[in-house]
């Protein structure tokens, strides 16, 4: 039976550890505290993921090494990253595991059309040129034949088990019926994707060589508004729409100057006041994914279990 590690036990990493045992394959489920939910299937490690050393040995013998890591806290990435990427890399180059990286959309930088996979990764932020300069590596590498590895990138994540995300954060108070607010604009088409979709990704291109050395888009759907992604989740949940306002740009300005994590959003706050849409359809044509419908996506963010429904109060854009 294949053995993966998955390192990241949180929304993508569990999903993934799931999605890994679904199709019949051993799976460590690494954190650095080794507790959490039982999964199962899913053997739980502690592990500090900077330690390369420590992460070698356990990667010892897995087909796949599943980067589903999160930083602590947003403001932390730039001294963070770079050990725990390296520990990664070192843990792919010594075993022969594939590296398998769950990434972002943030690379690119701004951009005025859909991203597909192959663009140029042109941020000018220190967060998209350090996530780029990860992926940069891990492909040098590959190219090298030092590694084999493949990224696979969402885009803000919704379903089930996500609580921080930007919509999802709102969603108790939607669904409680009081008003919201969301960064950016409420009225320009954002593309979100459930995180079960970046799992079954995850899951296809680790036992897929012909898929490794390139960037895929996890399958997701067409893009919403926040308005409107935040009263479909709301009619999911059998709960009228609420009103869905911005919050002033001088938040970020003002507030950033005494709040660490206002003061990071500045950099990505652009993807909520323009057009911010992925396209995911090599993915679905060339390894035959799709996205989960999206009013499955709607329930699942509203906390509601598969398969559970809810009082209709008008339908869902497909």
């Amino acid at each position: 039976m294949d053995e993966h590690v998955v390192v990241g036990a949180g929304p993508v990493g569990t999903w993934t550890a799931r999605e890994l045992v679904a199709r019949g394959s051993e799976v460590l489920l690494v954190s650095r505290s080794g507790r959490g939910p039982e999964v199962d299937g899913v053997r739980r490690v502690a592990l500090d993921v900077a330690d390369a050393e420590a992460l070698t040995g356990l990667t010892e013998g897995a087909v796949a090494l599943h980067n589903c890591v999160n930083p602590p806290s947003y403001d932390v990435w730039s001294t963070w990253w770079p050990p725990v990427a390296a520990a990664f890399l070192a843990a792919a180059e010594r075993t022969g595991a594939v590296l398998v990286t769950a990434s972002c959309l943030y690379p690119y930088g701004e951009v005025d059309r859909p991203m597909v996979e192959g663009m140029a990764d042109a941020s000018t932020g220190t967060k998209g040129r350090l996530r780029a300069q990860m992926w940069a590596d891990a492909l040098a590498a590959h190219e090298a034949g030092r590694l084999r590895a493949v990224e696979v990138r969402g885009s803000d994540y919704m379903g089930p088990d996500v609580a921080t995300a930007h919509v999802a954060q709102v969603v108790p108070a939607a669904l409680a019926g009081k008003a919201v607010r969301v960064f950016g604009r409420a009225d320009v088409p954002h593309s979100f994707t459930d995180v079960r979709d970046m799992a079954r990704t995850m899951a296809e291109v680790a036992g897929r060589p012909e898929s490794h050395g390139r960037v895929w888009h996890a399958p997701t759907n067409p893009a919403r508004t926040q308005a409107e992604t935040v009263a479909d989740v709301c009619r999911a949940a059998g709960r009228e729409p609420v009103r869905v306002r911005t919050w002033p740009r001088a938040v970020l300005t003002v507030g950033g100057l005494v709040v660490p994590f206002l003061r990071e959003m500045r950099e990505t706050v652009h993807q909520f006041e323009r057009a911010y849409v992925l396209d995911s359809s090599a993915a679905e044509r060339e390894l035959g994914l799709a996205p989960t419908p999206w009013a499955d996506v709607c329930r699942a963010t509203a906390g509601l279990a598969e398969g559970s429904t809810a009082p209709a109060r008008g339908s869902l854009a497909p």
